[in-house]
């Protein structure tokens, strides 16, 4: 099997960075990364060009300008660029634990796809995560995060459960399976079908909308939030327009009760203005 993992940025070297020491270290090989990036500056090329040469990565950049928040036409035109059948969704401030591919390889079943989650950290523990850090695992350890700004967080077991413990808790768990863009995967195939990602939302549940119309399509939901694991670092979120938000929630909503499964304003609608 091999993936395609798209991992969408803005204007974020240095958790960029991080990121990708996290997958230059991943137990599966087989995949190449497509940064989707919505108009970032040339600090991600350079950073890109440079972790070329120092990972080995098979690195591939997708860029449009920047015209405010279009994370979904990103996300659209890394898709159609994906050279393999089996597509990773995750950001630029996600971090994944040596493990977290192969477990989307090894949960990939046909008329499925996989959502994960990610544990979230406090700014003074992002910012103290190195690569060191990261190609030992220690950043993932619930106690080297406490000794490092992480305050007693009631979920902290999200991250600790070994192999067989973190199966049973996803079959377990009463959370939803709703796509989540940080921490998700899907047949290309089945992604196409659907149309994509809808370019008319902005910030606010655009992945969560995306996975209704695979629900309604026929693709079931499957966890992997206990065994994928990603440690997301902080970052501010000017961005954010309730407003907007709260047209997204009608909006998928609306497409969950009435069984919609593709859009008029996803992939098929690419053309070739940015």
């Amino acid at each position: 099997m091999q993936l395609s993992v798209i991992i969408s940025t803005y204007n974020s070297p240095e958790w960029l960075e991080k990121v990708l020491w996290g997958y230059s270290c991943q137990t599966f090989q087989d995949f190449e990364i497509i940064i989707a990036d919505d108009g970032s500056d040339q600090r991600t090329v350079e950073l890109l060009n440079r972790m070329r040469v120092e990972t080995g990565l098979d690195i591939r950049h997708v860029w449009q300008q920047d015209k405010g928040f279009r994370k979904c036409r990103i996300l659209n035109k890394a898709i159609t660029q994906a050279r393999y059948d089996y597509l990773v969704f995750t950001d630029g401030d996600c971090i994944p634990r040596r493990d977290f591919l192969q477990v989307h390889a090894e949960e990939a079943r046909p008329g499925h796809y996989l959502s994960g989650g990610y544990f979230k950290l406090p700014m003074s523990t992002s910012k103290a995560i190195t690569k060191d850090d990261i190609f030992s695992g220690r950043c993932f350890s619930v106690s080297w995060l406490r000794e490092h700004g992480l305050s007693f967080w009631r979920k902290s077991y999200k991250i600790g459960l070994n192999p067989s413990w973190a199966k049973v808790f996803n079959h377990l768990t009463t959370t939803k399976c709703n796509l989540k863009g940080s921490n998700a995967s899907v047949w290309k195939a089945d992604a196409l079908k659907v149309n994509g990602f809808d370019e008319r939302m902005p910030w606010g549940g655009e992945d969560r909308e995306f996975g209704v119309r695979l629900i309604n399509s026929g693709i079931k939901p499957k966890h992997v939030r206990f065994n994928a694991i990603v440690i997301h670092l902080d970052h501010s979120r000017g961005y954010i327009d309730p407003e907007r938000v709260k047209a997204n929630r009608e909006l998928r909503i609306a497409n969950e009760k009435n069984k919609v499964t593709t859009t008029e304003f996803g992939i098929r609608q690419l053309g070739d203005k940015d």
